[in-house]
């Protein structure tokens, strides 16, 4: 190497795969542009497994709407070429972020339908589509929805996609994502996921407009995300059919009523429930009993408010959590927190308890959680102040030993040795702690 470093530069000497692999990593047009360096490398770009197309990597801030037609077309042409310069290679990954105008709508669905097309003949395995086309009808290549090859299929956003044809069939993916993407009432669950035999993981989103699924119905799925972020009254309420799921991460305005929850399997749930202006009185208790089989729960505080006004109003009488052994808790107001001592009578067999909020909580030092065995004790966001120490002392009252503390400090909170010392001391104090780590943050 040394002999013929005036001729060749070290990384050339790289066998091509290896090369392909790495201009796999970095971005598609600047891995694209390594071809004009010579013949050789021309060769190694075919040899790239993952390819990602966005048309806003070509916008200007100073470019106005009279450039559009020319960013367009440009944009085209780089994705026809670099598809061109592949010459069919296989591919793994397929990213497309595309902008459809409504000038030439079908134009340019040609475009992007051929470009999809392209991607799946070449057997790619995960696939990401998002097109910026507000609510508006567009029609996805019957290829996709067919694909024997696709594991990963991610789609968005802001988009109806229309009727689903009935013959979907993704007998080999097992991740969906789906981003603020209109269906018709049963298309999700009765067409698309249908056709996914081997589905385990599921994301739902959906911002900004009425649409959202209130049904989501699969045997196989194992983790569930749901996130809505658009206040409306959906009248049929939430049903959730999915008797394998082992996570769940549900984030959503309060229902009038959760119709049918089935999940038998489930291990770990993140609730995230915020009351809506629309839904005065809200019906947790499907929701809650269906999920009382869980061994970790994570409340936010905006849950925790919900539960405990529903509980106050004798709308919701909370079940016994048999199998919980993991609790998350945080609040932000004084009511809430006598929704904790509930929670723990409840769960006889809490080990670990998380809690949040003490200072800044709303907690006044009235509320005990009494004679409670926990193993390990987490308090996130501490700050080791008097007042805060001062209530964690009252919630505490008549506990037994802990034998283990987590203390999580806030990141702008400066924690020198003196104020580690001093932690410690004061837990060990107050609840015999065997054991106390320190986290500046998590």
């Amino acid at each position: 190497m040394e002999a013929n470093s005036e001729l060749r530069d070290a990384i050339s000497w790289l066998p091509d795969e290896v090369l392909g692999k790495i201009l796999s990593l970095l971005p598609t047009k600047l891995a694209a542009s390594t071809s004009v360096l010579a013949k050789k490398w021309r060769n190694v770009f075919r040899l790239v497994h993952t390819l990602d197309f966005d048309d806003s990597d070509l916008v200007k801030p100073e470019e106005g709407k009279e450039e559009w037609p020319v960013i367009r077309e440009s944009f085209r042409n780089f994705v026809d070429r670099t598809l061109a310069l592949q010459c069919g290679s296989p591919i793994n990954n397929f990213s497309l972020k595309f902008r459809i105008h409504d000038v030439d709508v079908k134009r340019e669905m040609a475009h992007a339908s051929g470009w999809i097309c392209n991607a799946l003949e070449r057997g790619v395995l995960e696939m990401s589509l998002s097109f910026k086309r507000k609510y508006k009808h567009l029609f996805l290549p019957s290829e996709l929805l067919t694909s024997k090859t696709l594991v990963k299929l991610s789609l968005g956003t802001q988009i109806y996609l229309g009727e689903f044809p009935p013959n979907v069939s993704l007998p080999a993916l097992k991740s969906l994502f789906i981003d603020t993407i209109v269906f018709g009432r049963d298309d999700l669950c009765g067409v698309l996921l249908r056709g996914c035999p081997l589905l385990e993981e599921l994301y739902v989103r959906h911002r900004e407009c009425e649409g959202a699924p209130f049904y989501i119905s699969n045997p196989t799925i194992k983790k569930l995300s749901v996130y809505y972020e658009f206040q409306f009254a959906r009248w049929d309420g939430m049903t959730l059919d999915a008797p394998s799921l082992v996570s769940l991460n549900y984030r959503d305005f309060a229902l009038e009523e959760y119709t049918y929850v089935n999940l038998a399997s489930l291990v770990e749930a993140r609730l995230d429930i915020r009351y809506s202006k629309t839904i005065k009185d809200p019906d947790l208790s499907g929701l809650i009993i269906g999920i009382s089989n869980v061994e970790i729960l994570h409340l936010s505080p905006a849950s925790a408010d919900v539960i405990s006004r529903c509980v106050e109003d004798g709308r919701l009488v909370l079940p016994v959590f048999k199998n919980l052994v993991n609790l998350s808790f945080g609040s932000y107001n004084e009511q809430n927190w006598k929704l904790l001592p509930y929670l723990l009578k409840q769960s006889p067999k809490v080990e670990t308890l998380i809690i949040q909020g003490l200072e800044d909580g709303g907690y006044t030092g009235n509320v005990t959680i009494g004679q409670f065995q926990v193993k390990e004790l987490h308090v996130v966001g501490y700050k080791g102040t008097a007042k805060e120490l001062l209530h964690l002392k009252s919630l505490l009252a008549g506990t037994e030993c802990i034998p283990r503390v987590r203390v999580v400090f806030p990141e702008d909170v400066v924690v020198d040795a003196a104020t580690i010392f001093q932690t410690r001391r004061d837990l060990f104090t107050l609840v015999g702690v065997v054991s106390t780590e320190i986290v500046y943050f998590d």
